[in-house]
């Protein structure tokens, strides 16, 4: 449990870079709405990171 929440933060990241690699593939980057959510996954993805591994490292 302790490593998935290691990891929590990186996978959110990479979630949201599959978000915004199938919105090109699929030609829909002109939604704001993908990019928004893309956008709030990846940021949320770096700041749990950072939160989470300087909390379990302590």
């Amino acid at each position: 449990m302790k490593s998935l929440l290691q990891n929590l933060g990186v996978i959110l990241v990479i979630i949201g870079a599959v978000i915004l690699i199938a919105s090109y593939a699929t030609g829909n980057v002109n939604d704001n709405t993908v990019l928004g959510v893309s956008l709030l996954v990846v940021v949320a993805g770096l700041i749990s990171y950072i939160i989470l591994n300087k909390r379990i490292t302590d």
